[in-house]
């Protein structure tokens, strides 16, 4: 008997936000299919996150899609160049960081929305946020929007009018604090998520990068305790 429910691509890093809005789609009811990928990031360890995440949600598929973007570099992520460490997030500087990847998310959506229309699926779920994040463009709302269209004009399924494709942010304006408690009412298990940029060959945070202290600041703005394991947390200073 087919499953009635519809059928959702959605994006899993292996980060608390991608483990987030995977949530947020099993709980809407949606058949989700889960994608991931190994694009040559040096934090490759929260690609073994999102398969336990995947094992543990039962989503009806997980693929893990490999890409090098090593082949143009251009990030801290994806070069021989360092990731920046800080004492406190108010020491970040303004404008967009060398941990920015050229186009990330215009092409993890790209595949995304390829597997989407494979699927018979109308709806991508992402989960890019805009409020307490490091500025990269491509989680801007003015950037889904136009995704999305761009969806709708460059598909078979979008021009002969089979299904409006749709792309869901459900974090795109909620802070990391709001965001982990979210995901603690629907049951995630952050202690799966990992979300350092430049772990421990063990797979322990560093716990000064970018990703390290926007998720530290969450989970003390949601009044819990941080389960992943870090390097070391004794000279972090935190904002007010």
């Amino acid at each position: 008997m087919t499953d009635p429910r519809p059928r959702a691509v959605v994006l899993l890093s292996g980060g608390l936000d991608s483990a987030t809005t995977l949530a947020i789609a099993l709980h809407r009811g949606f058949v989700v299919h889960a994608l991931s990928f190994r694009y040559g990031q040096r934090h490759a360890i929260e690609l073994d996150a999102a398969q336990l995440i995947a094992q543990q949600s039962k989503v009806t598929q997980h693929v893990i899609v490999d890409i090098d973007l090593r082949t143009f570099g251009g990030s801290a992520l994806t070069a021989d160049i360092e990731v920046p460490k800080r004492p406190s997030l108010p020491a970040m500087g303004t404008g967009i960081p060398v941990t920015y990847v050229p186009a990330r998310n215009t092409i993890f959506l790209s595949f995304a929305l390829g597997w989407a229309e494979v699927l018979d699926a109308a709806d991508i779920f992402v989960g890019v946020n805009a409020v307490d994040y490091s500025g990269y463009p491509d989680c801007r709302p003015e950037f889904l929007e136009a995704f999305e269209r761009v969806a709708n004009l460059g598909t078979r399924a979008g021009i002969e009018g089979h299904r409006r494709f749709r792309v869901h942010a459900p974090l795109i304006t909620l802070t990391k604090g709001d965001i982990i408690r979210q995901g603690a009412a629907l049951g995630v298990d952050y202690a799966l998520t990992r979300s350092c940029y430049d772990p421990s060959p063990t797979g322990a945070a560093c716990g000064t990068c970018d990703a390290c202290l926007f998720r530290l600041k969450g989970f003390r703005d949601a009044g819990l305790v941080d389960p992943a394991p870090y390097v070391s947390l004794s000279s972090i200073t935190y904002p007010p």
